[in-house]
């Protein structure tokens, strides 16, 4: 087998492959050997097939896989060799095309190779550490938006008459042809109105509707409706407005924290103060990790394969394009060229991408299992009802997993830099720590 080099320009390299008749045709009557141990063939033993009968048999399937493999050891070869690393999947052609079967195999190998990524000295990094004040004023904030989301309704004037978003407690009794159906009654049914909890056209014949009242709610079940003797068929509901009451917010005490199943308003507030504190530290992460990105663009460099560059500045364009085309569901759309400043992002998020992953390998940096366990559970959890067969869809895909353990790795690797450089404390209000994350947004 002969490798000999074809080019050699900045990251890119060719290689020509040439795999020796002979040394092809030993391997296919290594292949064959091997198979005709085990070989029953009509009026012969097993494993007494000749040899020749198997090679005519059997000799052109076996020859396809002789050449895969050849070229497959040769490619491994150089690789151990030399020690490139693809940036993506190398380009192989044969490159003989009038090949017939005594010929040397010959084959082109092209690929850009990863770059060698500099040493650098992290602590001369200078990061700043905002860190926000937890006041009562945030812990209040916090406790008026609780109580506005809470489901706190309170009675009106009985003179007043209902409107959408209201509340009314209501009996009612349903009807299809006069005759009441199994599930269409109920007493002091608190409905509120406006949350299409109730078949179409339902909610609306109650609004305007005052205490007391007695309301002829007439509607028609969908025609796909769950229960089959409903479906389609008009009904009639004879409901009784016993109740009307208006959303207030919750009053701010011991109740509130019931309601999100804690003992009363002390630790409700221990809570909060609890998720602020990690809101506020999450916050400050992002605007030093945004720091800490721009410091090591700017400190280390190196060559970058083009093509990584190119594949990256198109999905970039291609993101952006459909974010500023919301309507645009598929990618049904004109090609979309990058533009310059396309491909300089493309280059920071290159560069960066393949520091961190080189940082990660020198300083043996790697994603647990049961850091990945945990991540799986998470990104399960945001599918109510369909946990299982999601962390089971996760188990099974392996590019799922790579781009869920993908940012862990990298927030990882952060940490490690973060260690080594410089760190000081900057005390900041709620406001300027806002500012800081929203002046990221912008970017």
């Amino acid at each position: 087998m002969q490798v000999t080099e074809t080019l050699n320009e900045g990251l890119k390299r060719g290689y020509s492959i040439k795999v020796a008749a002979s040394e092809l045709e030993s391997k296919v009557n290594e292949k064959l050997e091997e198979a005709r141990k085990d070989f029953q063939m009509k009026g012969f033993r097993k494993g007494k097939a000749p040899a020749a009968l198997m090679k005519k048999m059997f000799g052109k399937s076996v020859l396809g896989e002789a050449m895969q493999e050849s070229v497959d050891e040769a490619m491994k070869a150089h690789f151990d060799e030399s020690g490139d690393r693809p940036a993506m999947q190398p380009d192989v052609k044969m490159t003989n095309d009038e090949w017939k079967e005594g010929d040397d195999v010959e084959v082109s190998l092209s690929y850009e190779k990863l770059p060698d990524v500099p040493d650098a000295d992290f602590s001369k990094i200078k990061l700043e550490k905002l860190v926000a004040k937890i006041d009562d004023g945030a812990i209040d904030e916090a406790l008026e938006n609780l109580a506005n989301s809470a489901n706190h309704f309170e009675p009106r004037k009985k003179t007043a008459k209902s409107k959408d978003g209201d509340q009314v407690v209501i009996d009612f009794l349903g009807k299809v042809d006069g005759e009441a159906f199994e599930g269409g009654a109920a007493e002091d049914y608190p409905l509120v109105l406006g949350s299409n909890s109730f078949i179409p056209g339902f909610e609306e014949q109650l609004v305007g509707a005052k205490t007391g009242d007695d309301v002829e709610v007439k509607v028609s079940f969908p025609a796909e409706y769950g229960a089959a003797h409903l479906a389609g068929k008009d009904a009639v509901f004879e409901c009784k407005v016993k109740e009307v009451k208006e959303p207030k917010p919750a009053p701010v005490d011991d109740e509130l924290a019931k309601k999100f199943g804690l003992d009363d308003l002390a630790a409700l507030k221990e809570q909060i103060s609890e998720r602020l504190g990690e809101e506020y530290a999450g916050a400050a992460r992002s605007v030093m990790k945004r720091k800490l990105m721009d410091e090591l663009d700017k400190m280390v460099k190196f060559d970058l394969p083009p093509t990584l560059i190119e594949v990256e500045a198109k999905q970039i364009a291609h993101q952006l394009w459909h974010e500023e085309n919301p309507d645009v569901e598929g990618h049904d759309h004109p090609e979309i060229e990058p533009t310059d400043e396309h491909n300089a992002l493309a280059e920071r998020r290159v560069r960066l991408g393949l520091l961190l992953a080189e940082l990660g390998n020198k300083n043996d940096i790697k994603v647990t299992d049961a850091e990945m366990q945990q991540a799986m559970m998470n990104q399960a959890r945001q599918y109510p009802g369909q946990e299982r067969e999601f962390f089971e869809f996760l188990q099974k895909n392996e590019q799922a997993r790579q781009q869920l353990s993908a940012p862990i790795f990298e927030d990882k690797v952060v940490d490690y830099v973060i260690e080594l450089a410089k760190v000081t404390e900057k005390k900041v209000s709620k406001e300027d720590l806002q500012k800081a994350v929203e002046a990221l947004e912008e970017e």
